[in-house]
């Protein structure tokens, strides 16, 4: 069995950016899949050398590159939406880990710069490729943690959120559905 403080010692180490490109549904998922020996400690590309060598030390194996069947290191960056061009259809507030974008229906979108984990989800579903990515200053180690830690506060809040919504959506049905059972009896 594994333990559940390899985990999180594991997701701690993490980006926290939930991009998925690691194969896996987020951070902790992949996490949960190292610490099971599923993954391999090289498959998140927001991490890059660093990050590799960190889970390396952890778990007392060899570090090795970035595989590149994942992707590649690039610098920090976070997502910038073009706001001229933005025409409202909230496809991207619907991709975002961490909520970082604002906006509604048939009003421009904007996205909290301090928010941004960079994680490029929001651009594949813009219809009028209105979203570009733009660099932003390298923070330092410490300075990482930190802003990993936040980002997976936001992520499980969003996730708790999202939690809340489906199910108020399902005892909303429920009613809904012993109302008309009611009204036909």
């Amino acid at each position: 069995m594994v333990s559940v403080i390899v985990i999180e010692q594991i997701n701690a180490l993490l980006p926290q950016t939930q991009c998925g490109q690691c194969g896996y549904k987020g951070c902790r998922p992949y996490a949960e899949a190292i610490a099971a020996g599923l993954a391999d400690i090289n498959q998140c590309p927001p991490s890059g050398d660093e990050g590799i060598s960190e889970l390396a030390a952890l778990l007392g194996v060899i570090s090795k590159p970035l595989n590149p069947d994942f992707g590649e290191h690039k610098p920090t960056s976070v997502a910038f939406i073009i706001e001229q061009d933005c025409i409202g259809c909230v496809k991207c507030l619907a991709v975002c880990p961490v909520d970082a974008i604002l906006g509604a229906a048939k009003f421009m979108h904007t996205v909290i710069t301090a928010e941004c984990t960079g994680c490029e989800l929001c651009i594949a579903p813009c219809p009028v490729d209105c979203i570009v990515m733009q660099p932003v200053e390298e923070l330092s180690s410490t300075e990482k943690r930190v802003a990993a830690q936040y980002a997976q506060q936001r992520y499980e809040a969003r996730c708790a959120r999202k939690a809340q919504e489906d199910f108020d959506k399902a005892e909303r049905q429920k009613k809904q559905r012993l109302a008309l059972k009611m009204k036909s009896a």
